[in-house]
């Protein structure tokens, strides 16, 4: 007998070869019918696998992420062999789940497909799913695997399994098709009742641009036709929200082919939102004590050799400048820290002086491949709101609090409520991804997770998540497609204090070594505002917006009178514009919605002769005449109702 302990910490006893799928059973019918995957002991194992000693088993429905990843990596299973029916010859590369969804690199060779192939591949897959296909997982010594796909001219996969272990390597089988894979599928293909393929692109073999090129086709699938058509909805009022749509339509910024891929150039409005933001931010961070601070955009190569960044960034970042002396070189940043760090050897502090908060607005390159750049949220060249913060280890705990305290002031400023705040910790398996002692390690995951329980975070934890240097508090938020990113983080570092021998005084009179918090409240300015403009869907909170309110004049005739409201405006410091254009109120009322402008002042005969305005809300309508000095108190009680003052 073996014993199962399961997720709710019952420990339940079978015989030795039970199967996930068994274990089911014995919980319940409902259970068995619905469970897709499970894990036994941490490693994702097939619901058929039988189970040979004690452990911990989970097991996942379709409402659990894993047990849709199990769900979408086996579609692209069915979809990889309705390519290869209806494509003989294409070679297939490698096809995982992702987080909406699948897709699967192939090599059409000379064949071409475009989104007219869609239907055809879709009716091939729902009719191998309807075949109720079995998925079986096998173990394949190296040299068989190797002819199998030697035999089948696909040098992709040879070269996989030539990095592989012999005694490591599965295949997974259905139907008449078989796929190298690590495992983790549904019980068969049945469950599979929609498909939809999204689209096609272009990707290098490995992400490599040196590599042949191949063809990315993107697809997800649901156990219910309903699901596909809910999704689909969802799809078309993402469309609505794209950040890379609003952004053009409300003149914010811009990209140019000529200037550079992934590198934004913001417009008039769009660079009066960053300044807004940027004033927003300092005047809280000069309440918590921070200076601010100006670094260049370069820096010497051996800075970021001293850092780690080189190590980390270099192979896949801009090339190094060379300048006319041989052998110097330089480096666009890929990182502030380093240069903060500087910035503090600079003095001669005693613990008396820490801690010290150098904040900086710090434009960073990296540069991303081509196939990976998206609007503003992933670029090449992007501004982070960077502070470093350089304390003792006794200060520690409460510097990392008031940072929570400061983001969580950013986020509920801005109307972010739907995240979650992720603790990454390093892989133990795997410490050469990281630099720094074991100790330091400890110290600075304990520090984060102890903050985050006091502060009383919703958080989870992500392990093999860190960055290289240390631990991190990262604030995940969702956009309108339902994906998370990351925007604010909060990361402790004991390393590059060692690397760049940083020290402070203490009360003993002796050198000792301070601690460095990392944090970025918005973690860049470019990704911030896209998930800022889908979230919103481009109606900002009022203390952002562009442009508070318009003034619509019926007529050239009061011209006159729109400008004496434009002024009593500004005095009130309301942000307005006039439209006197020669067109009709309706069109100009249209328009202005369209803009998303959250206030439209009409002016005419009366509101001239009164001294008032006819007020109307974006997306609501009327809301009646008055005077400028009444409209002004609507403005105020609207923006210190989403914009308190922070509090230190």
């Amino acid at each position: 007998m073996i014993k199962i302990t399961l997720p709710d910490g019952s420990i339940k006893e079978f015989e030795k070869g039970t199967t996930p799928m068994e274990v089911a059973k014995s919980i319940s019918e409902g259970l068995a019918r619905n469970v897709i995957s499970a894990k036994f002991n941490n490693t994702t194992v097939e619901v058929t696998t039988p189970l040979n000693t004690d452990g911990s088993l989970t097991l996942y429905t379709w409402n659990d992420e894993e047990g849709k990843k199990a769900f979408w990596h086996s579609s692209s299973h069915v979809m990889a062999q309705a390519i290869q029916d209806l494509y003989p010859g294409a070679k297939l590369t490698i096809g995982p789940a992702i987080e909406n969804g699948f897709y699967y690199d192939v090599d059409f060779g000379d064949q071409k497909i475009s989104e007219n192939d869609f239907k055809k591949i879709e009716d091939r897959m729902l009719e191998i799913a309807r075949g109720k296909h079995e998925f079986t997982m096998r173990s394949v010594p190296k040299e068989e695997a190797l002819g199998y796909y030697r035999r089948e001219n696909n040098p992709f996969k040879v070269e996989l399994i030539e990095n592989l272990e012999d005694g490591t390597i599965t295949f997974c089988d259905h139907d008449t098709f078989t796929d190298l894979c690590r495992g983790g599928h549904l019980p068969s293909t049945a469950p599979i009742k929609a498909v939809k393929l999204m689209s096609v692109a272009g990707a290098y073999w490995r992400g490599n641009e040196k590599n042949p090129q191949l063809t990315r086709v993107y697809g997800i699938s649901f156990p219910k036709q309903k699901d596909l058509k809910e999704y689909l909805e969802i799809l078309e009022e993402a469309k609505k929200r794209d950040h890379r749509k609003l952004g053009r339509e409300l003149e914010l910024f811009t990209f140019s082919q000529k200037v550079g891929q992934g590198l934004p150039l913001w417009l008039p409005k769009g660079a009066a939102l960053r300044e807004r933001l940027e004033n927003f931010l300092k005047k809280a961070q000069k309440k918590a004590g921070y200076e601010m601070v100006v670094t260049p955009h370069i820096g010497q190569k051996e800075l970021y050799v001293t850092s780690g960044h080189y190590a980390k960034y270099g192979e896949d970042s801009f090339q190094p400048i060379k300048t006319p002396n041989e052998g110097e070189e330089f480096l666009l940043k890929p990182m502030n820290c380093p240069h903060h760090c500087e910035i503090y050897n600079n003095g001669h502090w005693s613990y008396k002086d820490l801690p010290k908060r150098f904040a900086e607005f710090g434009t960073v390159y990296r540069y991303e491949q081509s196939g990976e750049l998206h609007g503003l949220t992933r670029v090449r060249g992007f501004t982070q709101d960077d502070a470093h913060i350089f304390c003792t280890p006794d200060q520690l705990d409460s510097e990392f609090k008031k940072v929570i305290d400061l983001t969580l002031y950013v986020f509920s400023s801005l109307g972010f409520e739907d995240f979650t705040a992720q603790v990454s910790l390093r892989d133990p398996e795997n410490k050469e991804k990281y630099i720094g002692s074991d100790e330091n390690w400890d110290k600075a995951e304990n520090a984060i997770v102890n903050a985050a329980k006091e502060k009383g975070l919703n958080y989870i934890v992500e392990t093999g998540e860190a960055a290289f240097y240390g631990p991190k508090l990262d604030f995940m938020v969702k956009d309108a497609l339902g994906r998370q990113w990351q925007l604010g983080t909060i990361q402790v570092d004991y390393n590059l204090p060692e690397r760049f021998d940083l020290t402070y005084k203490g009360s003993d009179n002796e050198m000792h070594r301070p601690v460095m918090i990392h944090r970025a409240p918005f973690g860049s300015m470019e990704r911030f505002v896209a998930v800022l403009l889908e979230n919103t869907g481009g109606n900002f909170p009022l203390w952002l917006m562009p442009d508070q309110a318009i003034i619509l004049s019926l007529s050239e005739k009061y011209e006159k009178y729109s400008q004496k409201v434009l002024t009593l405006l500004e005095n009130h410091e309301i942000r307005a514009l006039i439209d006197n254009r020669n067109e009709t109120i309706g069109k100009k009322i249209r328009e202005a919605e369209v803009s998303k402008v959250p206030y439209m002042l009409i002016v005419g005969e009366q509101e001239a002769e009164n001294g008032t305005v006819s007020v109307r809300k974006h997306g609501e309508g009327d809301i009646g005449t008055m005077s400028i000095e009444d409209f002004a108190q609507i403005i105020k009680k609207e923006v210190d109702s989403t914009l308190k003052a922070f509090e230190v």
